[in-house]
């Protein structure tokens, strides 16, 4: 299985940094997805670090947008670093370009 989806994550009070690497898909969205369930309860800034990921996926890019939602439901803020090429594309297309803070 290369589907294999890491997350980093580092907190500094209300900042959660995660550093996604491999691929963000079907297979491992619901991973990412129940991380975040657990992780956002007090998180006033989540900061998405996509340095290493290669791939999203429409299962990936949902849940992006409800952690996006979450965050904005309780005041916060999300921001997409680092995404590459291929991922800027997927967002522009799907107008998640929009939606997301992008740096």
């Amino acid at each position: 299985m290369g589907n294999k989806l890491g997350i980093a994550d580092s907190r500094e009070g209300g900042k959660l940094t995660l550093g996604l690497s491999g691929r963000l898909d079907t297979e491992s969205a619901p991973e990412l997805q129940s991380f975040l369930d657990g992780a956002l309860a007090d998180v006033t800034e989540l900061r998405l670090d996509m340095k290493g990921l290669a791939y999203v996926s429409s299962a990936g890019l949902r849940v992006l947008l409800a952690a996006h939602k979450r965050m904005d439901q309780a005041g916060g803020t999300m921001v997409v670093e680092n995404a590459n090429q291929t991922i800027r594309k997927v967002f522009a297309v799907t107008s998640f370009d929009k939606i997301l803070t992008l740096n």
